[in-house]
């Protein structure tokens, strides 16, 4: 069985609004994420995407879980990370160019929007709650 291994951004604004992403060929939002290149951390990985997809510079303060799940026959493992911005986006700078926009999405938001990943729902609403 393939392997995919990658990571996954929750990043919060000081108004507790949570960063998703969504490509050009869909309605579906998502918290950025991606694959891990050679000789990366998972840590790694997962603050390259966010700059990419978003332009924001991040960084790691909280490791979440580990995601295992099958995605048409290939086994991936997402790790996710809690990251906090640093600045100001620079712009989206995706070099597979599947991004079409990045915006901040508040808590009543997130239950109306479709998600490319149902099942982490529940995990980012309980975040923002926490978090509150």
């Amino acid at each position: 069985m393939k392997e995919w291994i990658g990571s996954a951004a929750v990043c919060f604004n000081e108004k507790n609004e949570i960063l998703m992403v969504r490509g050009y060929d869909s309605d579906a939002w998502a918290i950025p994420s991606g694959g891990i290149e050679m000789r990366e951390s998972p840590e790694e990985c997962c603050i390259r995407e966010v700059k990419e997809e978003t332009g924001y510079e991040v960084e790691v303060i909280d490791t979440l879980f580990v995601k295992e799940t099958n995605i048409k026959g290939i086994k991936a493992k997402t790790h996710y990370f809690k990251v906090k911005k640093m600045g100001e986006s620079q712009g989206i700078n995706d070099p597979d160019n599947i991004i079409a926009s990045a915006e901040w999405k508040s808590l009543s938001e997130l239950q109306k929007i479709e998600h490319a990943y149902p099942e982490d729902l529940e995990l980012l609403l309980n975040l923002i709650k926490s978090a509150s």
